[in-house]
């Protein structure tokens, strides 16, 4: 048999195919994909967000993919919490149509902690928030409410500790080592 070498044009033609043919399947794999369930995505960010994404923004790249909103405010205060529920049950859901919904979350909140005073108000509660998740330019996204960070109290209590680590000024440092002890204390 005789092969006759392919030209280079035939070599790109064929890469590009592959290429779209690769990227196309990737992306139906993807958790944003609208054949997906729209509670995939809500999950990953609220995952990231209990094991503090939005703590540094470093981190904060992290739930990109799943938000519609490119800037988030400055926050304050964390909201501790010990988990979180997301209700599956579509009768709960508002649905607004097949790409627009909002789906409602379960916090088991212990309290705030408010960054600049370095102070932990315990609040024990359960708070119903509803997640706005739609289709952005073809893809799941949670569109609002942009709400301050909902961490896990494990996290919330090593990031004090790394704060503590980091702290120069003595004043200071006796205010995160009391909320260290505060946060330990708390169920």
């Amino acid at each position: 048999m005789n092969f006759k070498k392919p030209s280079i044009r035939q070599v790109i033609s064929l890469a590009l195919v592959l290429g779209l043919i690769l990227l196309s399947n990737d992306g139906q794999a993807q958790t944003d994909s609208l054949k997906k369930d729209p509670t995939l995505i809500l999950k990953k960010y609220l995952e990231l967000d209990l094991k503090g994404a939005r703590l540094s923004s470093f981190t904060r790249e992290s739930q990109r993919p799943y938000v519609a909103w490119k800037e988030e405010p400055v926050w304050g205060q964390l909201v501790v919490v010990g988990g979180y529920n997301v209700i599956e049950d579509i009768d709960q859901w508002d649905v607004k149509n097949n790409l627009d919904t909002v789906i409602p979350v379960e916090y088991k909140v212990l309290g705030s902690l408010y960054l600049e005073k370095a102070v932990f108000l315990s609040e024990p509660r359960v708070d119903r928030i509803g997640f706005r998740v739609k289709s952005v330019n073809g893809a799941w996204r949670v569109v609002d409410p942009i709400i301050p960070p909902h961490v896990g109290q494990k996290r919330v209590l090593n990031y004090v500790k790394q704060a503590i680590i980091e702290e120069t000024d003595r004043s200071r440092l006796a205010a995160l080592t009391a909320l260290r002890d505060d946060l330990r204390v708390i169920r």
